[in-house]
């Protein structure tokens, strides 16, 4: 049986996560109060800031700036594109 959450990022009930998808209380954060399509749509655009960005998963530097957009997209609504970012036609 799947559970539902109030998503705080698309302001609505939503299929909740199957487990907690990051590390510490910002994981437990996110399991809390993020449904599914949500944490979806962060995939697709953690991807694009990873590719456009030529970032490293393996650097710090990245993961801090990678975890900081996380928040921001999920919680804030600040997250925004990389500069001359062009979506594919």
């Amino acid at each position: 049986m799947s559970r539902t959450v109030f998503c705080q990022y698309h302001q609505r009930d939503a299929e909740g996560l199957d487990f907690v998808p990051y590390p510490g209380e910002l994981g437990k954060r996110i399991y809390a109060n993020i449904g599914k399509p949500a944490w979806s749509a962060w995939l697709a655009h953690q991807t694009m800031l990873i590719n456009e960005n030529r970032l490293s998963p393996r650097d710090p530097k990245h993961r801090a700036f990678l975890e900081e957009e996380l928040v921001k997209y999920l919680f804030s609504g600040g997250a925004e594109k990389p500069a001359g970012f062009v979506p594919e036609a």
